[in-house]
């Protein structure tokens, strides 16, 4: 099956529920897997996991016992089934976007960043070395440090867009929620992966400094992936862990 049309994963979303609610997956039951509905739908992994969230967040399927994604309950009200699952933008395309704009963006800056504005990225770099991992002054820093390469192209349509693109990782629920659960997972800004963009803008290298970019961005996607993958994980373990208490227990006032 293939999905066309505006808002990709709204659109799987919408279509498994539509297939929850005509019985295709009953209550209870447990939804294929990532890669089989990626095969299915025609879709990339990163679509399926924000259509899976998506679902999640609205209550159709939950992690349960370490085995996978299942279906809730299927009567979850009225209404067109793409509106019901509209979050706007996820993670995954947010961060797609920021890989076009902002390793073109860096590479302009390259060519006109200033010993001043290299001076205040180094101090950011600084910065965010000196928070620990879950202090929102690391985010913080991160994001300005993001918005000085911007500024440092000199042109402010640019440094709008790129401004945007973070506004809407707290603006958009399924975009703040899949960051929210990255975050949980251990996924931080880590500044190892800014020093080689510093570098690069330091040596005026547009392509140097474009790769440097592009890298450090296709790792956020990998983060996700992993931090949103281990967090159905953790779940399953520890619902696990809190049926083997309760079997312990049960067992205890057996043996009184």
């Amino acid at each position: 099956m293939k999905i066309t049309g505006n808002k990709l994963y709204q659109r799987v979303a919408a279509s498994i529920a539509d297939g929850i609610e005509a019985g295709r997956w009953s209550p209870g039951s447990r939804l294929p897997g990532e890669r089989d509905l990626a095969e299915e739908y025609k879709v990339s992994r990163p679509t399926i996991r924000e259509a899976m969230i998506a679902l999640e967040m609205r209550g159709w399927i939950e992690a349960r016992h370490g085995s996978g994604l299942y279906v809730t309950k299927r009567d979850h009200g009225s209404g067109r089934r793409e509106d019901a699952l509209n979050f706007d933008v996820g993670a995954f395309d947010l961060t797609e976007a920021r890989i076009l704009f902002e390793g073109e963006a860096v590479a302009l800056a390259a060519v006109s960043i200033t010993d001043e504005q290299l001076a205040e990225l180094d101090g950011l770099l600084a910065e965010m070395a000196a928070n620990e991992p879950d202090e929102p002054a690391l985010l913080d820093a991160d994001h300005r440090f993001h918005l000085a390469i911007a500024n440092a192209t000199g042109n402010a349509a640019i440094r709008s867009v790129v401004e945007y693109l973070w506004e809407l990782r707290t603006k958009s629920p399924l975009c703040a929620n899949m960051f929210a659960r990255a975050q949980r997972g251990g996924v931080t800004p880590r500044v190892e992966e800014h020093r080689p963009i510093v570098e690069a803008l330091r040596s005026r290298d547009p392509n140097a400094a474009r790769n440097a970019m592009r890298l450090h961005l296709r790792g956020v996607v990998d983060d996700l992936l992993e931090a949103t993958e281990l967090e159905v994980m953790e779940r399953a373990r520890s619902a696990l862990t809190a049926q083997r208490d309760s079997v312990t227990r049960r067992l205890k006032i057996g043996s009184a």
